[in-house]
């Protein structure tokens, strides 16, 4: 007996999104922090479901950096299948996915809307969402101060490929007086270097595809393109695509497009 209700959790190491969908349309979405316990938000995300009336009729897929903490998940299901599975339903397209989360950044090549391999980045590398983070906070900003001082910035060099010693660069070029929109906009234009640099090694197919917290980001959907010399896809639910590809994964009509309107 089919589900009413098919829930897509992605537990990701900075944020967690949210998904519900029928057999036609997705019918709502959130994200939340996630906070320094999986299971905790794993939790309070069921309470949500219930105050929003999903708890009824439904079943769950979890994916994600805490997807094991979901224990009423019917499925745990890896990063890479689902973000390939979404972005797929997002863009309609194959070609390479590039999906920059808090704590890594995955290229994923889709072949007749399948995975057809990936590459991810080293953990301690300098080209996620976790290392902006950091860095914004060491510039006391916020991500949307920090992309506007960027964008009126010349970028420094940063060159270090760990989050630690890149974070000591900024420090020193901090502590030598440098403006704070030259030290924003090398920190951008660092991770954007990182990303593009795993994503050649990987291979850049025809259609370019944006997912992950940085997929809503004009200034950086802008420098990624110059530097990739490729218009670069998004789409307004670019960051939930590992949620929707679970979400998917439960339907028993995966073949009939879903509506995001």
């Amino acid at each position: 007996m089919d589900c009413k209700y098919y829930i897509g959790i992605d537990i990701g190491s900075t944020a967690s999104k949210v998904v519900i969908i029928d057999d036609e349309k997705l019918l709502d979405s959130f994200c939340m922090p996630t906070g320094w316990n999986s299971k905790e938000t794993a939790q309070t995300i069921m309470q949500k479901l219930i105050q929003k009336g999903f708890n009824e009729d439904m079943t769950c897929a979890a994916t994600g950096y805490g997807r094991i903490c979901v224990d009423y998940a019917a499925k745990n299901i890896t990063e890479i299948t689902c973000h390939g599975k979404g972005a797929y339903a997002l863009f309609g397209v194959d070609g390479t996915v590039i999906d920059i989360g808090g704590q890594d950044t995955k290229i994923i090549a889709l072949e007749d809307g399948m995975v057809k391999d990936f590459l991810m980045n080293d953990k301690c590398a300098a080209g996620t969402g976790k290392f902006i983070e950091v860095m914004a906070n060491r510039l006391g900003c916020d991500f949307d101060e920090l992309y506007a001082l960027a964008s009126s910035g010349d970028a420094l060099s940063i060159s270090s490929m760990c989050t630690v010693f890149a974070e000591s660069e900024v420090i020193s070029y901090i502590g030598s007086g440098e403006k704070r929109e030259n030290i924003a906009a090398g920190v951008i234009d660092s991770v954007a270097n990182k990303v593009v640099s795993l994503a050649k090694k990987h291979g850049i197919r025809s259609e370019v595809m944006l997912t992950g917290g940085l997929s809503f980001t004009p200034y950086f959907i802008e420098l990624m393109s110059a530097k990739l010399d490729k218009k670069i896809h998004t789409h307004p639910f670019g960051r939930y695509a590992g949620a929707i590809g679970a979400a998917l994964s439960l339907r028993h009509k995966n073949s009939r497009a879903l509506n995001f309107s």
